[in-house]
């Protein structure tokens, strides 16, 4: 390594015209300079330079010698560039894995990387958990409480859950009144096949907190069968997707208990490394942490 940094040194000398010039530019004394130079032209058994009171010249050998020291510094600054970019700019290839139902928060969100055309997204949607290394995952989107792990974890934010049913789903066995009376409907779980039954936290206007268990009379591994049966008219299920929203906001699916407040789901991105992010990954953890907080009430 310290021949490398020997010839950085002969390049800027012969760049500069003068140790003393080249000693002042690289922050070190002219004997210091010099001596680094005396040690290379030892190390090749060959002089580089002519020295004379009144300026440096090359010999023969350091003209060719110079050419490859001169390729090697331009290799370094590209190097440094490249990755300054890299740091600086998003660009390359972001791999982003999330689960299913959170294909439309995505597009939203992350809508102005559309503005970086060095910058590729590559969107893995699923709702198994999978190796963020092997798979090369920059970011992996998790709701809920998060298991021990020795991944980084960065909470986003927060969206409200919401419970909602069909218009002809209500209409046909009428409307909750309290949370209790959900024991008598049809409830649409979201949950591993086989958990039928859940325990559902609610807070009412009055800070009343009530704990109510239901048993799924449909569970659904993947959100999205879920949206479908709920605007089906299955029964009552909690929003937890874009489908569900735009249901709600077009009126294919209205609010139940409104005012009883479930947790709000907390999302967290799980990168796989430690330290400084790059660009691409920064930028996309800013704008998914502002559009989330946009969806909180």
């Amino acid at each position: 390594m310290d021949q490398y940094k020997r010839m950085a040194i002969f390049s800027e000398v012969v760049a500069a015209g003068s140790m003393t010039t080249a000693a002042r530019q690289l922050g070190m004394t002219p004997s210091a300079v010099s001596q680094h130079l005396r040690q290379l032209e030892s190390s090749l058994g060959l002089a580089l330079l002519h020295r004379s009171t009144r300026k440096l010249t090359l010999t023969e050998a350091g003209a060719r010698y110079l050419e490859g020291c001169n390729a090697m510094v331009a290799a370094a600054r590209s190097a440094d560039q490249a990755l300054a970019r890299h740091r600086d700019e998003p660009e390359g290839e972001l791999r982003i894995a999330a689960p299913i139902g959170f294909g439309g928060l995505l597009a939203q969100a992350l809508a102005p990387l559309r503005q970086h055309p060095k910058l590729s997204l590559r969107l893995l949607v699923d709702d198994t958990v999978i190796d963020l290394i092997e798979e090369r995952v920059d970011i992996a989107l998790r709701v809920g409480k998060l298991p021990d792990s020795s991944l980084v974890a960065r909470r986003l934010g927060a969206m409200p859950a919401q419970m909602c049913a069909a218009p002809a789903y209500l209409a046909e066995h009428g409307w909750p009144q309290h949370p209790r009376d959900l024991v008598l409907h049809a409830w649409l779980g979201a949950r591993p096949l086989g958990a039928g039954e859940e325990t559902l936290h609610l807070t009412g206007p009055a800070s009343e907190t009530v704990q109510v268990q239901v048993t799924s009379r449909v569970q659904a591994s993947q959100v999205t069968a879920l949206h479908a049966l709920c605007v089906a008219g299955w029964g009552i299920s909690v929003v937890v997707s874009e489908d569900d929203r735009r249901a709600m906001q077009d009126g294919r699916l209205v609010p139940v208990l409104p005012e009883w407040k479930l947790p709000d789901f907390v999302i967290h991105a799980i990168t796989p490394r430690r330290g400084e992010q790059p660009a691409k990954v920064r930028h996309a953890m800013a704008l998914l942490a502002d559009y989330i907080a946009q969806l909180s009430p």
